[in-house]
């Protein structure tokens, strides 16, 4: 597994002209791997933005380190890096604190009176968007340690498909501190993602180790 970044060209708006919904930083992504698009089988990804000063990144977890050259077709030249991930993965023990950072789809399914699949629907307070998260952390091995996580941002971000009408992804971020409790759970988290919408920028769990 690899974790890649790259610093977003944000003060370049021609080149930047083509990224106006989710959608178009997913191709960016799946066009950084040129032999995956070449052969027809995709790997899952995981990415996000992440805001650090006045600098935006972007950042993937993938099988594959990308190509750099399609890496930064939106980017600041020379900024594309990759890390081998499966060292840090390795590292990772239970009953140890770390800070955590994820931006996940807080959603609730409604059952139609018609019976069949439920509809389903964003959580909007915070109140709902916090627990979500908290049903979430034992199903993936983790345990969030009371009073030290909070959301951090909160947006909709569009979505555009050829053929269907525009939509907007409730996108929430958290952060704080957690306690892995489960080591194999808690890897499929941080290599599979969590909950909906992977692929517009949400599920992916990152997290630093809190020094004793």
């Amino acid at each position: 597994m690899y974790l890649s970044r790259v610093e977003l060209d944000i003060g370049n708006r021609q080149k930047l002209h083509d990224l106006t919904h989710v959608g178009a930083y997913h191709n960016w992504v799946e066009a950084s791997f040129p032999k995956e698009v070449e052969s027809g089988v995709r790997t899952r990804k995981l990415w996000r933005l992440d805001h650090i000063g006045r600098k935006t990144y972007l950042l993937v977890v993938s099988e594959e380190k990308p190509d750099f050259d399609r890496f930064e077709k939106y980017g600041v030249s020379g900024t594309a890096e990759s890390k081998d991930y499966s060292q840090f993965l390795s590292s990772i023990k239970t009953d140890k604190l770390y800070r955590f950072k994820v931006v996940l789809n807080p959603t609730h399914s409604v059952a139609r009176e018609s019976g069949g699949r439920g509809k389903v629907y964003p959580h909007v307070t915070a109140d709902k968007q916090l627990e979500f998260l908290e049903k979430k952390a034992d199903a993936n091995g983790f345990r969030l340690i009371p009073g030290k996580y909070q959301i951090t941002d909160r947006s909709y971000q569009l979505l555009r498909k050829k053929g269907h009408p525009d939509v907007h992804i409730s996108v929430v971020t958290f952060e704080g501190l957690l306690e892995v409790t489960d080591i194999e759970l808690f890897l499929k988290a941080m290599t599979k993602g969590i909950g909906k919408e992977k692929a517009y920028g949400c599920g992916m769990l990152t997290i630093i180790p809190v020094k004793s």
